[in-house]
């Protein structure tokens, strides 16, 4: 196993027009930079999830989204 920074190089294959949404979606000035972010983004996104599976419904908290996404931002 790579450590976590360490550069891995891959070969894939990947839908053309999949790739230039993605690109367009991201803002990003490259290919590699496209699919990083998006990766990343899903991995947030799935981190999301099993947070909220774990917690519930959160307005049993009292807090909403946007309270718990500047408390990451705070960190």
């Amino acid at each position: 196993h790579k450590k976590s920074g360490e550069i891995m190089r891959i070969t894939l294959d990947i839908d053309a027009k999949i790739l230039e949404e993605v690109v367009k979606a991201t803002g990003a000035r490259t290919k590699k930079k496209a699919i990083e972010i998006a990766i990343k983004g899903f991995l947030w996104a799935k981190r999301r999830e099993e947070l909220s599976k774990l917690i519930g419904n959160y307005e049993e908290f009292a807090v909403n989204l946007r309270d718990l996404e500047k408390m990451r931002k705070s960190v």
